[in-house]
């Protein structure tokens, strides 16, 4: 695992902005060869969608040949529903960018067949192989994706019902009401995410230290999906300062040494 910590949050999105991009580029994606980003939604990854994107503005990265998959759907929303993680990505990143519409790939969430839906999710994904690097956050909780607690660390993509603290952290999108936010969400499964070749992990700010600490400390535990990365040959956290809180000083400082002079931008 490698642990990336910088100062603030906006360094923490330009590092991870600078890795996505490196990716695709080594990767010299063709039509017929896409680059298979996974991508996540939330407060987290924001920073680096505006970096992404004026790098796109900029001319230094194109999306023409990347295949995007994300990580979630809430149940019950349309994709024009304000809160939809469709239309989260739409707004966010997908419309200030050049990629192809078909190569846009979300959960539906107002399926009637949801069995149908999360087996049809998993094999478009290996129809493309496998996704070369899945991003996300991590809750509170540490669970990534939709995968709470408990959740299987060998899952595929699936519907889920949601904590009460996800909902209650999750409702400052929907007017701070809990009431408002969906209680159950399609999900890929921690399987699915730990089948990509890199999986890169943004943790920034206090409320993620406990999260962080589980994930590089702790044992690894179904109670925290996020400790599964421990297992992956290519996992990457993206910390700021704050989340590192209740790591230990000696781990801290172990992986700032490690990191010096690799890849710092």
């Amino acid at each position: 695992m490698r642990l990336i910590i910088k100062p603030t949050y906006d360094d923490c999105s330009l590092w991870a902005a600078n890795y996505v991009a490196y990716k695709i580029k080594s990767f010299r994606p063709t039509a017929k060869k896409p680059f298979v980003l996974g991508l996540p939604t939330g407060s987290s990854p924001m920073g680096m969608y505006r970096e992404l994107i004026k790098m796109y503005r900029e001319g230094k990265l194109s999306f023409e040949n990347v295949v995007t998959f994300g990580m979630d759907e809430y149940v019950g929303l349309d994709a024009s529903h304000p809160q939809s993680y469709h239309h989260y990505m739409q707004e966010n990143f997908f419309k200030h960018i050049n990629i192809p519409k078909a190569n846009i790939h979300i959960p539906n969430g107002m399926t009637k067949d949801f069995t149908a839906e999360c087996n049809h999710y998993e094999n478009l994904i290996k129809q493309y192989g496998k996704v070369h690097l899945f991003v996300g956050g991590v809750g509170e909780d540490g669970h990534i994706a939709f995968n709470e607690p408990g959740s299987s660390l060998s899952s595929r993509t699936r519907i889920k019902t949601l904590t009460h603290s996800t909902i209650k952290a999750n409702s400052r999108f929907f007017e701070n009401d809990v009431t408002k936010v969906p209680t159950r969400a399609i999900t890929v499964g921690v399987g699915t995410i730990m089948d990509a070749d890199e999986v890169m992990i943004l943790a920034t700010g206090a409320k993620k230290a406990k999260a962080l600490h589980q994930a590089v400390e702790g044992s690894i535990n179904h109670l925290w999906t996020v400790s599964i990365l421990q297992m992956h040959q290519h996992g990457i956290i993206v910390c700021d300062d704050e989340a590192t809180a209740e790591l230990r000083p000696e781990t801290v400082r172990y992986f700032k040494e490690v990191e010096d002079g690799k890849f710092s931008k």
